[in-house]
């Protein structure tokens, strides 16, 4: 098992229990007691989970987003893939807005050698896309948040609101017709909405597993995005429901 892997078992273990010992955590993931220290020490340096002598107790309250530095290498290969599509989706010369998130980090390292114009709405995106040798980057003012380092606040929406992108690619934390696109963090949510506003093209990107859920702070309706890339293992059920209110869904 990779320690990404482990690591999110881990982490869902806990959460669910409240706190585990070092011994059950041993057996529940197959690996050695000292494998498990030295995991719920880098859990605990990520905020995830505190530490106390034989096991540890979570710090992840109940749809708390994980994170980044935990979810950066969770299906990067379907991450991958995504961001890959997305790329054949954009053409030379566009103007992207590029949003925050692991799966919209996949894209900009998609993009990095493209002629286009991006404005990353997150510090990761932007340090990804710093040495691109024939892209135009933007960056917007903001505030990051600790960890996810995604620009937020009224220095991100103004960024946004002047300007007119041909497309903006844009990350989820849910998504579902009868809910639409939802986010953990409510200014997040904003920056969202915003970046959605200035692009006449939309396309959000979501692994299968997010089609499923429902976040705290709703984004737009789903009607509001041109299309959804997902993986293969979207349920027919979601992706059919997104059509029927007008959405184009690839898989990937």
């Amino acid at each position: 098992m990779a320690s990404t892997d482990r690591w999110r078992q881990i982490t869902d273990a806990v959460r669910e229990a409240g706190r585990m010992g070092v011994a059950e955590l041993a057996e529940l993931t197959g690996t050695s007691e000292m494998t498990i220290r030295r995991d719920l020490e880098a859990l605990a340096d990520q905020g995830v989970l505190e530490r106390y002598r034989g096991g540890a107790r979570s710090l992840l309250l109940y749809g708390d987003e994980p994170p980044f530095a935990l979810r950066a290498g969770e299906g990067l290969e379907i991450k991958q893939r995504i961001a890959a599509e997305v790329a054949a989706l954009i053409s030379d010369g566009e103007s992207v807005v590029l949003d925050s998130g692991t799966t919209c980090l996949e894209v900009a390292r998609a993009l990095e050698h493209r002629r286009l114009t991006v404005m990353p709405l997150s510090l990761h995106g932007a340090i990804a896309l710093t040495a691109a040798p024939h892209l135009t980057l933007l960056v917007p003012g903001g505030r990051p948040r600790p960890g996810e380092l995604a620009l937020t606040g009224p220095l991100t929406t103004a960024s946004l609101a002047a300007l007119r992108f041909d497309t903006a690619v844009i990350g989820c934390c849910g998504l579902n017709a009868t809910d639409g696109l939802t986010a953990y963090d409510l200014d997040d949510a904003a920056v969202k909405r915003a970046a959605i506003a200035s692009a006449r093209r939309v396309i959000a990107v979501a692994e299968a597993t997010k089609l499923s859920r429902t976040a705290l702070a709703f984004v737009a309706p789903a009607s509001a995005l041109h299309l959804v890339v997902t993986d293969e293992a979207a349920s027919d059920d979601e992706t059919d429901a997104l059509t029927t209110a007008g959405v184009t869904v690839r898989k990937v």
